[in-house]
């Protein structure tokens, strides 16, 4: 190693036990470990513009253990993005970039949000796929206009974590041969030595996958984990694990190798050790311009994207329309036509008005819109032919054994994939491919299996991702299948999840607002809840007022009465028709209701408080139907509810549904009784 690099390895280390002792608080072990790995792979490899972070082109950078933020930020604050020393010493505090995990969004150059162990890796691998995806369908001879890799720090936690199984296994079988991850194998967590929990043969398991790996490399060589990149790099046929052996906390003569050093502040006396052992003779957040000057990547970076605006300035001319669309998808835009197709497709489903389960409604809707959306990237976990996300313009993506992307399906573009079994890899691969741009991706599950995503929802939320999460079977209509498979809990609790709009469409044209609602909106997720049995239409006073979330969809007249309305039905999905029933039984027994139909309550509470109050008048009783847990429905200060609050039974639909009281005659009697409870 070089003198040279040795400095702007020892830069890294100073800047992240001074942030940490300051903000008396984070993690220092994990910079200090992998500081030469960075200079090699930064210093080196990387090709990115600190002037702008968004180049399409750029390599992406992913810090899996977020948990050593600081490394990251010391490495764009000297690289030169706009990430100033004093953000650095706002290191964990209140509105600083600096935040103690990375945030996308918060930090320039920050690719992804990372911190729950495993996830960054996978967000890499969906990034590698994007990649490879955009390259195939854009890409033409002498134009790789999308020609970039994907590099992953990772630590033993991403290994041990159950995620990481997942998506390498699928890394491996798609031949990501861009996706490189370092691994810093220092055999130390936040309990000690990993060696009694994690005995793993990690490359042997990489190997199985498909990967080539190499290493182990002295983590702390730069030249010998450059050299190892290199090679990545040049390896065509599969992705790459170096493994770099480190040590945590090195350069500090009581810390290193132990867990002390994982998540707690050095200390000043030991940072003064530190200094003295690593011989760094500079003051808290001091970097000698010399060392700023080796880090400065603005001169190169911006040489770089030149060198590739020329080219694609020149693929513009040769492929306008290709680069028209390149540039709209990765911008996140959508074609001018979209907003005409949703509204043919509202105007077909008010006029045929099919009675279909909507997990039947969406594939209809799908079917529209990926003959038209080239961006839409679907995909279920092994329950293709259940959840209905392929549609006859989506081939099956497939890898040929040379690498090559093919497609199931003459003519077809290869954008539906078969993740396997495997909800929580898929929803966060997902997000990757959301984070690098290009494709507008959604995958299908049971509603029941969300519990196995959630957190990478969760995440897509906090990051304020496009990514659409199709979750069939969503109620104990699924039926037989039992309470295994019945979703009790989760819509409500999906509801609970900050930025994340839960739709629950009662009909075809209500799958339909939700698809496109879904679609247009770039800045949060959003979890599709379907049917597995058959809904019928609910005609509608207004098909406009679906994209409210809640609105009244039937009044007294609408049943036959001229009178005021003297209780609320308020539903969702599956349960609507059976308010529309009720508000019928109702009618006959002189009692008037207006039936409110309420598919996505994030997007209702997000309305002016004139219009909640007048779709859900004070006044008046409320109840409301949702087969599931009551507790969410109590918000809108209802009267009472018809919900579960039980786990399901196996049996046919129609039996479960008399079984636990879903029927217009019971919905009736609790209108019934609330109003009498409101008159005394």
């Amino acid at each position: 190693m070089t003198p040279t690099q040795s400095k702007m390895a020892n830069a890294i280390r100073a800047l992240a036990m001074d942030a940490v002792q300051k903000a008396n608080s984070g993690h220092p072990g994990a910079p200090l470990g992998m500081a030469e790995m960075a200079v090699a792979l930064w210093g080196n490899h990387l090709k990115h513009n600190p002037q702008n972070p968004h180049w399409l082109n750029r390599d992406r950078f992913v810090l899996s253990n977020g948990h050593a933020s600081m490394l990251l930020y010391a490495l764009l604050h000297l690289s030169g993005y706009e990430l100033s020393i004093e953000e650095l010493k706002n290191f964990r505090q209140l509105h600083s970039k600096t935040p103690g995990h990375p945030e996308v969004g918060v930090t320039p150059g920050v690719e992804t949000t990372t911190g729950p162990l495993g996830q960054g890796l996978s967000n890499a691998v969906g990034m590698a796929l994007a990649e490879k995806l955009l390259a195939h369908e854009f890409n033409r001879p002498g134009f790789k206009v999308v020609d970039h890799h994907t590099y992953t720090f990772l630590g033993d936690g991403c290994l041990m974590e159950g995620i990481s199984h997942e998506v390498c296994s699928l890394a491996g079988a798609w031949k990501l041969n861009k996706l490189i991850a370092l691994y810093d194998d220092n055999g130390i967590s936040i309990d000690g030595a990993v060696a009694p929990w994690f005995s793993d043969n990690t490359p042997e398991r990489f190997k199985a996958y498909g990967w080539h790996v190499l290493g182990p490399v002295d983590g702390h060589d730069v030249e010998a984990v450059s050299a190892a990149i290199e090679k990545a790099k040049n390896h065509l046929d599969a992705p790459t694990l170096i493994i770099c052996k480190t040590s945590i906390g090195k350069g500090s003569p009581n810390r290193a190798n132990t867990s002390k050093a994982h998540g707690e502040p050095f200390g000043d006396a030991e940072i003064q050790l530190t200094r003295e052992s690593i011989g760094w003779n500079h003051p808290p957040f001091e970097i000698p311009n010399e060392i700023y000057s080796d880090w400065d990547a603005k001169a190169k970076g911006q040489a770089l994207e030149s060198a590739w605006n020329t080219v694609f300035e020149d693929y513009q001319k040769t492929y306008r329309e290709l680069a028209t669309q390149l540039t709209r998808r990765v911008n996140g835009n959508l074609p001018l036509s979209f907003e005409g197709h949703v509204k043919a497709l509202m105007e077909q489903f008010e006029k045929e008005a099919p009675t279909v389960a909507s997990r039947k409604a969406s594939q209809m809707v799908l079917e529209k819109l990926t003959a038209h959306l080239g961006e839409l990237l679907g995909g279920s976990a092994d329950l293709t032919g259940s959840n209905l996300t392929q549609t006859s313009s989506t081939g099956s993506f497939r890898i040929t054994p040379s690498g090559l992307i093919a497609s199931v399906g003459e003519e077809q573009r290869p954008n539906h994939i078969n993740y396997g079994v495997r909800e929580f890899g898929m929803a966060a691969i997902m997000n990757g491919v959301a984070l690098h741009g290009g494709y507008i991706p959604y995958g299908g599950t049971f509603l029941t299996f969300s519990d196995y995503s959630r957190n990478a929802i969760r995440m897509a939320a906090l990051m304020k991702l496009r990514v659409i999460h199709v979750f069939t079977h969503d109620s104990i209509g699924l039926g037989e299948d039992g309470p295994t498979h019945q979703s009790i809990e989760h819509a409500s609790s999906l509801r609970l999840i900050p930025q994340l709009n839960v739709w629950r469409p009662c009909d075809t044209s209500e799958t339909a607002a939700a698809w496109g609602h879904a679609i247009r909106t770039k800045d949060r997720p959003a979890a599709l809840l379907l049917s597995r049995q058959n809904l019928n239409h609910a005609p509608k006073r207004s098909s406009q007022d679906i994209a409210k979330g809640g609105y009244v969809l039937a009044e007294p007249q609408d049943a036959g009465m001229d009178q005021a309305a003297q209780a609320v039905i308020m539903a969702t999905g599956s349960e609507v028709s059976l308010a529309l029933k009720a508000q019928s039984l109702l009618a006959s027994q002189g009692v008037a209701t207006r039936v409110v139909s309420m598919p996505c309550t994030q997007v209702f509470d997000a309305q002016t408080l004139e219009y909640r109050q007048a779709v859900l008048p004070q006044h008046l009783p409320k109840i409301a139907v949702e087969m599931g847990s009551r507790d969410f429905w109590w918000k809108y200060k209802v009267t009472n509810v018809l919900g579960i609050d039980q786990f399901g039974e196996s049996a046919p639909a129609p039996e479960l549904f008399k079984h636990f009281g879903f029927t217009p005659e019971n919905l009736a009697q609790m209108v019934t009784s609330a109003i009498e409870e409101t008159q005394h």
